[in-house]
């Protein structure tokens, strides 16, 4: 491809055709600087419109543009680079190995140095494996694992020395125990009368309760349907945990309790300060929660009897079972705790939980679920139109 000409020499063509004589045609100037009559309209018209006198993008809204088309152009990709990485690592039973995902996306046209970039790979490295994908190790490895499992099979009742000992009398007489134990471990060969694996003897845990929500989060009047979760954060000082619970009619949070540990005490107290503040007429609240052991103890079974409380938990794995506590603690992960890039102590986190909860969440932000009306301004409003409507 030609070098462009310089600046300089194109503002001259320019100049000279802006300020020829009456009938010398712009292809005789063009010609006498040794460029086509199209490329030195091109130029003048380049020029009428930097300069105004005819309308059009300038040059230098021109070069904006291809620039804001490359990002874009960047950002399409980088997206498409995350949106596949997450569908690959998300397989079952796959050897979660990067460079087979940069070798797909580059044969779909995004380059490998945005894919590298993106999921923090070294280039160097995947060049490297592309040349050579399975190097000289991992092949005589996968050969002495044939010769274990040939072994195996024909003796099911060995353990992994005399499957060494039969192994290094054919082609790998160097192997050690302890590789064999390793192959015959990640395979899952294990000896026919290998002994049983002896566990201590425990009581069996609390039943878990039915899903009574099934993901309808919502109350006609206060005290129906309570939710509540723990969630944790990282201080200098160590991790704090959080327990909350909210009110499905205001999303009001009744209760809460902060502790540096996440035990079942921790959830009992969240309902004990929630019993109190709602005056303790809450029999026959339904209290959902996830499956966490916490939820699950007997100290919180206690806690629901003795308050006439009905348990409610979602599926496992499920944190849409529990969407409309983790909604909030989303909320709190924004406004209080990615406010700052690190936490000193627990008290003063504490204090910034505690205050964001009591002071903005329930008496300052207004939510469109509840007409635009806080927590404490919709329980005001519609419990007196609930109690007549009962």
């Amino acid at each position: 491809m030609p070098k462009p000409y310089p600046k300089e020499f194109r503002e001259d063509v320019v100049r000279v055709a802006r300020s020829r004589e009456p009938g010398v045609r712009l292809k005789d100037g063009a010609a006498d600087f040794g460029v086509s009559e199209s490329c030195g309209r091109n130029w003048l018209a380049r020029a009428d419109r930097d300069d105004g006198i005819k309308p059009g993008p300038t040059s230098a809204e021109l070069v904006e543009l291809r620039e804001l088309k490359k990002c874009n152009r960047l950002l399409e990709q980088e997206n498409e680079v995350l949106r596949r990485a997450a569908a690959y690592l998300s397989q079952a039973n796959l050897p979660k190995m990067m460079f087979p995902l940069v070798r797909e996306l580059a044969v779909d046209g995004i380059p490998v140095a945005v894919t590298c970039r993106v999921l923090k790979l070294c280039r160097q490295q995947y060049y490297r494996w592309l040349k050579e994908p399975v190097t000289d190790a991992q092949l005589e490895e996968a050969y002495l694992a044939n010769a274990i499992f040939d072994a195996h099979r024909d003796d099911p009742e060995f353990g992994y020395r005399f499957l060494a000992d039969e192994v290094r009398l054919g082609d790998h007489p160097d192997v050690s125990d302890r590789v064999v134990w390793r192959i015959c471990r990640d395979n899952r060969w294990w000896s026919r009368f290998g002994k049983p694996k002896r566990h201590k003897g425990s009581k069996p845990g609390t039943p878990s309760h039915d899903d009574l929500v099934r993901r309808n989060f919502t109350a006609d009047a206060p005290n129906q349907i309570w939710v509540s979760d723990i969630t944790e954060h990282w201080t200098d000082e160590g991790k704090l945990y959080c327990c909350a619970i909210k009110d499905l009619f205001s999303n009001r949070i009744v209760g809460w309790a902060i502790d540096s540990r996440m035990k079942a005490r921790l959830v009992v107290a969240a309902i004990e300060m929630a019993i109190t503040r709602r005056g303790g007429n809450v029999a026959g609240c339904i209290l959902h929660s996830d499956r966490g052991s916490q939820c699950r103890s007997r100290k919180v079974h206690r806690a629901l009897a003795r308050h006439g409380l009905v348990g409610s938990m979602g599926q496992v794995g499920s944190a849409g079972d529990n969407a409309a506590m983790e909604s909030f603690f989303a909320l709190l992960q924004k406004n209080v705790l990615d406010r700052r890039p690190r936490w000193a102590t627990r008290n003063e986190l504490r204090i910034e939980i505690v205050t964001w909860i009591e002071r903005t969440y329930h008496h300052r932000r207004r939510q469109a679920a509840l007409g635009r009306l806080t927590p404490i301004e919709y329980e005001i409003t519609m419990t007196p139109k609930t109690a007549t409507a009962a």
